[in-house]
């Protein structure tokens, strides 16, 4: 008897041995799932932040491509590293780029780099009063103050909101496509330790070097994004102006919570004023 004992224990020892392994080997295989599931979705995300903050300088917008950053069009031409200028910067270089979606000219290549400026852009859902930072971003903002003076973003829709992973409205393209730009390129600016913090002002481009153009984005929330986007200005009034168009949503044509805004945001006009 006390054999058979002994051999019905050990046989449930086994059993439950054997119960133990596929429980571990099951609770292993949830957990590689989980870690999978959850690299795919932060690829995901990192993917539709690279689309939707890229801009243009002319042609095909990133925009159009599966991939997710505040992106547009331009072409890698320009020659200019502005990366590696000591700021503020004496001197600009442009380069042509694409066909205009407005006609202008170049910018000019002696930036008044002691100056101080504001630019308040009036919309239809209200203005947003922006503080440029000129002595960080000084060819940037050089360009930007060009092209408003020649009024390329009047009457211009922004064509571009995220409400999903990054969160920012991206204007700037007189065509509302994302693909239009001012028919010349230039490099990045200001991009040490950049912040992309609620009333961040900064510039669209491809993610090729020297590929800014006329597209920016303004910021309404917090957005993790890489320090590739150059920052040139803060908003300093309006910020709620861009909230409540971001809570109206966008029309989810390049996926869920990135398109174009629900209620449509038109620049009216572009102020500068210069101290």
């Amino acid at each position: 008897m006390a054999g058979k004992k002994d051999r019905e224990r050990q046989l449930a020892r086994e059993r439950l041995a054997r119960q133990q392994a596929r429980r571990t080997q099951q609770a292993h295989k949830v957990r590689v799932r989980a870690i999978t599931t959850g690299a795919v979705c932060v690829v995901a995300a990192l993917a539709v932040g690279g689309y939707f903050l890229f801009g243009t300088g002319g042609g095909k917008s990133a925009a159009a491509t599966p991939s997710t950053s505040p992106s547009a069009t331009a072409s890698a031409s320009a020659t200019s590293s502005a990366a590696a200028v000591s700021e503020p910067a004496h001197s600009c270089t442009y380069a042509k780029s694409g066909t205009a979606a407005r006609t202008v000219k170049l910018p000019s290549a002696r930036p008044d780099y002691k100056a101080t400026y504001q630019t308040t852009i009036v919309t239809n859902r209200g203005t947003i009063v922006i503080d440029l930072a000129n002595s960080k971003a000084t060819c940037t903002v050089n360009s930007f103050v060009s092209l408003a003076k020649q009024s390329y973003f009047s009457n211009s829709k922004c064509h571009r909101l995220t409400t999903s992973g990054i969160y920012v409205l991206q204007c700037g393209d007189p065509t509302g496509t994302g693909e239009g730009g001012p028919g010349y390129a230039f490099g990045n600016e200001n991009l040490t330790g950049a912040k992309y913090t609620a009333g961040t002002v900064a510039m669209a481009n491809t993610g090729a070097a020297n590929s800014n153009g006329s597209q920016f984005f303004l910021v309404y929330k917090n957005s993790s994004l890489p320090a590739s986007y150059t920052p040139f200005g803060t908003i300093v009034q309006g910020l709620p102006v861009i909230q409540a168009i971001a809570k109206a949503g966008s029309n989810n044509s390049n996926g869920t919570g990135d398109g174009a805004p629900k209620e449509s945001v038109v620049i009216k006009s572009v102020i500068i004023k210069q101290t």
